[in-house]
C-alpha cells in the first residue's frame, strides 16, 4: 500500500472559549482545547478511574467564526481533522513542538437543554458553509454524529 492517511476523529468537551486571531487579509484562525475522557475500573481496587486527554484544536476562516459564535466552554462537539506538528523556538532559543488537530469538519453535539446559548448544529468548515443548520431533536435519536 503506497498511500498514507492522517485522520483524527474526536468527541469531547471544550475546555475554554474559542480564541480568535485575525490576519490583515481577512483570514482568521480559531483555537480551543478539547477534552476527551477514558474511564475504566481498576481491577485491584475496584474503583472507577477517569483519565482526561487534552487536544489543541485549530479551525480556520468561516468555520472559526462559526465556532466562536456557537461554541462555549463545556459544550460537546465532534471534531474531524488531521494531526499537524509545529516547530517553534521559545524565548531562550530552544526548539519546542506543538501537536494540533487541524479541523476539517465538525458537528455541535450539545443540545439547547444542555446549554441554552449553544444549539446542536452540524457544520462543515467549507467556504460555502454560511451558517449552521439545526438538527431535529427526537427523544429516540442518538447524539452521535454518525
Amino acid at each position: 500500500m503506497s498511500g498514507t492517511l492522517n485522520k483524527v476523529m474526536l468527541i469531547g468537551h471544550l475546555g475554554d472559549a474559542v480564541k480568535m486571531h485575525y490576519f490583515d487579509d481577512k483570514n482568521c484562525v480559531g483555537r480551543f482545547p478539547l477534552a476527551t475522557n477514558e474511564t475504566y475500573t481498576n481491577k485491584q481496587t475496584n474503583e472507577r478511574v477517569t483519565n482526561t486527554e487534552w487536544h489543541n484544536i485549530v479551525v480556520r476562516n468561516k468555520a472559526a467564526e462559526i465556532c466562536e459564535k456557537y461554541l462555549n466552554k463545556g459544550d460537546k462537539v465532534y471534531i474531524e481533522g488531521r494531526l499537524k506538528t509545529r516547530k517553534w523556538q521559545d524565548d531562550k532559543g530552544n526548539d519546542r513542538y506543538s501537536t494540533e488537530i487541524q479541523c476539517t469538519d465538525f458537528t455541535f453535539l450539545s443540545t439547547k437543554s444542555d446549554n441554552p446559548s449553544s444549539p446542536a448544529n452540524p457544520v462543515s468548515p467549507s467556504p460555502q458553509a454560511a451558517a449552521p443548520k439545526a438538527i431535529e431533536n427526537d427523544e429516540n435519536t442518538n447524539d452521535l454524529p454518525f
